[in-house]
C-alpha cells in the first residue's frame, strides 16, 4: 500500500499531522507513507520513522499553473494507493484529485465531495477530549483506514545523537553546563503581531523568572526580529541581563531543535515553538493572544507539563459581547485584561508543580 498525507502552511500545522503517519505505519507496516509540506518544514519531519519519503511543493511550483499540473502528474506517477489531504485547499484539491488514489480523505467543505470520496466532518464545537481540536480532528482523517481506537496522539521530532552533542557543545560554548541549572527558552515574539505579547510586560516575566530560579535564559527569535528582541532584554533588570545568553544562537530549525531538547521549558507566546517544545516533550508555559483560537491549539494541557493562559478562560464575556476580528483588532487593548500577577501566580504554580528550583 501507497499512502500520501499532505499538510501545508505552518510548522506547527505539518508536525501536528504527523500522527497521522505515525498511526499509519503502525497498523499497516509494510506501507509506504509519504508526507508532502513546505520547504520550510521539512526540519521538524526528518528522522521520522514513519515517513518513508518526503515531497516538497515549492512556492515556484505553487505560484506557476504549468509548473504546479507537472508536479500533479509526478505525483500521478507514484500511483498512490490513499491520499489523506489534511489541508485541502486548491492546490491539495487538486493534486488528491489528480492523485488516481482509489481513497482520497480530507474535510468536508460543501463542495469537497468533488474532489474527494470520505469527506469528513470536523469538529467544531469545543473540545472533544483533552488533546484539543488539532488533534481530535486530525485523527478523524484515520477512520476511513483504521477502525480501532488510536492511542498513539501525540507528535513527535526525532534527533540524532550527534545533533543533541551540538547542541551541548554551543551551551559549553557560551558557558552553560548542561544540567547545571535550569536552562529556559522563552518564546519572546509571536510569528505576527498580534501573536506577540507586550514585550515590557515579557520582560517583567522574566525577570520573575530568573528571580525565583536563577535560571539560564535563551531567547527564541529570528533575525528578522532582532531588533525586537533587544528590545525585550532592555527592558530587563540588570541583574537579569546577567543570566540571558542573548548571543546564543541557532543557525537553522534543526539546531535550534537539538537546542530546545536540552532546555528545562519553553516560556512565551503560543506558536509554533510551543509545539515543537510539546513534541521533545519539553514542558511549556504558553500566554495565548486573545483572537487565537484555544480550543485548537491548546493541546496536551492534561498534563502538568503544558499550561496556557487565554483570554476567554480570564473573562469568558468579552467573546459574547465581541467577534474573533473586532478582538484581533484591538489585540493589545486585549492583552492589556491579562492581569501580570495572575499569570506570575500561575507561573510559580508551574515552577512548582514541576518541582524546578534554583540550583
Amino acid at each position: 500500500m501507497k499512502i500520501l498525507v499532505i499538510q501545508q502552511k505552518r510548522i506547527g500545522d505539518v508536525l501536528t499531522s504527523t500522527i497521522l503517519c505515525n498511526n499509519l505505519k503502525n497498523k499497516y507496516p509494510d506501507a509506504k507513507v509519504d508526507y508532502m509540506c513546505y520547504p520550510n518544514c521539512i526540519d521538524v519531519l526528518l528522522e521520522n520513522p514513519s515517513i518513508n519519503e518526503i515531497i516538497v511543493l515549492t512556492n515556484t511550483v505553487r505560484k506557476s499553473y504549468p509548473k504546479l499540473f507537472k508536479f500533479i502528474f509526478e505525483i500521478r506517477k507514484k500511483k498512490y494507493d490513499v491520499v489523506i489531504d489534511a489541508y485541502s485547499k486548491l492546490e491539495t484539491n487538486l493534486i488528491t484529485f489528480f492523485s488516481g488514489a482509489k481513497d482520497k480523505i480530507s474535510y468536508d467543505k460543501g463542495y469537497s465531495s468533488f474532489f474527494y470520496n470520505h469527506n469528513i466532518k470536523r469538529f467544531k464545537n469545543g473540545t472533544k477530549s483533552e488533546l484539543g481540536l488539532a488533534i481530535d480532528n486530525r485523527l478523524l482523517l484515520l477512520k476511513p483506514l483504521i477502525s480501532e481506537p488510536i492511542t498513539d496522539y501525540k507528535p513527535k521530532i526525532f534527533l540524532r545523537k550527534e545533533e543533541i552533542e551540538a547542541a551541548e557543545q554551543l551551551l559549553q560554548k557560551h558557558e552553560i553546563i548542561y544540567g547545571q541549572k535550569p536552562l529556559i527558552m522563552f518564546g519572546i515574539l509571536g510569528s505576527e503581531w498580534y501573536k506577540t505579547y507586550p514585550i515590557e510586560k515579557m520582560a517583567k516575566i522574566i525577570d520573575f523568572t530568573v528571580e525565583k530560579l536563577d535560571a539560564d535564559i535563551v531567547f527564541n527569535y529570528i533575525p528578522s526580529q532582532l531588533e525586537e528582541a533587544k528590545k525585550v532584554y532592555d527592558f530587563c533588570d540588570e541583574k537579569t541581563k546577567n543570566n540571558i545568553h542573548f548571543d546564543l544562537y541557532s543557525e537553522g530549525l534543526r539546531p535550534f531543535l537539538a537546542l530546545l531538547s536540552r532546555c528545562s521549558m519553553l516560556i512565551g507566546n503560543e506558536g509554533g515553538a510551543v509545539n515543537m517544545a510539546k513534541a521533545l516533550s519539553v514542558p511549556t508555559f504558553s500566554l495565548f493572544s486573545p483572537s487565537v483560537d484555544k480550543e485548537t491549539w491548546q493541546i496536551f494541557e492534561n498534563e502538568k507539563e503544558n499550561v496556557s493562559i487565554h483570554l476567554k478562560d480570564l473573562k469568558p464575556e468579552i467573546y459574547e459581547e465581541h467577534d474573533e476580528k473586532y478582538i484581533k483588532e484591538h489585540t493589545f487593548k486585549y492583552f492589556d485584561e491579562y492581569p501580570l500577577e495572575l499569570i506570575l501566580e500561575k507561573l510559580n504554580d508551574f515552577f512548582n508543580e514541576l518541582n524546578v528550583k534554583k540550583a
